[in-house]
């Protein structure tokens, strides 16, 4: 990669956590402490400065407001949000509260693009695609064990590909594995 450091976040959907949707559970803190102890360490060790995102529920949107929230922190100003999404009408069937989430980060991120051009699985992989393409590193909640269809272990499986530094947080245990 030339120029500035990146690092994609990005993780299983959900539906896969033990907690699903419930951000109040001890696990699901544990997670997002983690993923904001990563992405410091990222900023802080690694020098980088952009964090891409996909846009999708959950771990997407727990880095993103954590990122932007690190940025209004002495000595992150110059973290960076770069949201990607997978086609234009991303989100337009969630919850309200998730709608109002994914507009703020939207609002707030240096820059906000949308890959395709409708919700199908094209789109998804071509997202995630991009999002590895335009990092040196992938931060992801995953399990190994996952199934090889679903799109955060094609993501993955890119990534190493790629030659990716991946950084696995294991969604159950909240084990760090590094690639």
């Amino acid at each position: 990669m030339m120029g500035q450091k990146a690092c994609a976040v990005a993780g299983h959907d959900p539906k896969r956590f033990k907690f699903k949707y419930k951000e109040d559970y001890n696990l699901c803190k544990k997670i997002k402490r983690e993923i904001r102890e990563q992405i410091q360490k990222f900023y802080d060790e690694e020098g980088v400065r952009r964090f891409y995102i996909g846009g999708s529920l959950g771990v997407d949107i727990w880095a993103g407001e954590m990122i932007l929230r690190l940025k209004e922190q002495p000595g992150y100003e110059e973290i960076e949000l770069i949201m990607v999404l997978p086609y234009p009408e991303h989100g337009k069937n969630w919850d309200e509260r998730s709608k109002k989430r994914l507009d703020f980060l939207q609002k707030h991120s240096a820059a906000c693009m949308t890959i395709g051009e409708r919700n199908g699985w094209e789109s998804y992989e071509r997202r995630n695609r991009y999002l590895v393409d335009q990092a040196d590193y992938l931060l992801a909640v995953y399990d190994d064990a996952a199934d090889a269809r679903l799109q955060i272990t094609q993501m993955v499986e890119y990534a190493k590909k790629k030659g990716r530094k991946i950084m696995l947080i294991h969604p159950d245990t909240v084990d760090i594995t590094e690639r």
